[in-house]
């Protein structure tokens, strides 16, 4: 079954520039996928649509069974509950703790204190931070503050997670450990995880599914693939 499917999908900026050019792409539920392509590809640019930072020229963006593109402005907050996002600079309160950091989402939601406890402690367990609930962002490596970015990301378990360049900002080391923890919440929690990365080595040990894209235009799909552009 289709989580996302695009349909001839074009996406034109004001200045000109087309980023992304008669997309067509299904993506199944339970995939781990792989978004890679040179800078101005148009990696960003799905990742922004699928979460509705960005809106399709054209085309239909489909996520869920919401039509994205024909969605209100003040309607995005129901595909938002459906997804998690991981960016590359983690975006961590810096005065909150770990445990604070990945509450605050389900705070913003209503949820009652007992439930949240539980959904934050399963979150920071699913990412080996369970020892550090009281830490703050300041005190934990670069690895550590993005493994509490992807706890924050998943505490409502989301069906979809989306990650933007996630290791960017990480030595190999440090990388091959955030894709340990995104491959086990894959396999652990059957989400569907959408990655756009720049990181060959990363895409070639993993061996999912790779999506290539080419000035915006998809040029290859691949069930177990590796980083070719």
């Amino acid at each position: 079954m289709d989580l996302i499917r695009l349909r001839n999908v074009d996406k034109k900026y004001k200045n000109g520039v087309t980023a992304i050019y008669d997309l067509n792409l299904a993506i199944e539920k339970g995939s781990f996928v792989f978004v890679i392509g040179s800078s101005g590809s148009g990696k960003s640019t799905l990742i922004k649509m699928l979460y509705r930072e960005e809106k399709p020229t054209k085309g239909q963006v489909i996520v869920g069974g919401l039509d994205v593109a024909k969605l209100k402005n003040k309607k995005v907050y129901k595909l938002r509950r459906k997804l998690g996002i991981v960016f590359q600079d983690y975006r961590l309160l810096p005065k909150l703790t770990v445990y604070e950091n990945v509450a605050f989402a389900l705070e913003c939601i209503g949820e009652k204190k007992d439930t949240i406890r539980t959904k934050v402690l399963k979150a920071l367990e699913d990412v080996g931070l369970k020892n550090k609930v009281h830490e703050y962002p300041g005190n934990l490596s670069g690895g550590e503050q993005q493994r509490v970015a992807i706890a924050r990301a998943i505490v409502n378990d989301p069906k979809l997670l989306l990650c933007d360049e996630p290791t960017g900002n990480l030595d190999p080391e440090k990388s091959m450990e955030i894709m340990k923890v995104l491959e086990s919440i894959n396999k652990s929690r059957g989400t569907t995880i959408i990655m756009a990365t720049h990181d060959k080595e990363i895409v070639n040990k993993m061996k999912k599914q790779v999506i290539t894209l080419k000035d915006g235009h998809l040029v290859k799909f691949k069930q177990k693939g590796t980083y070719v552009e």
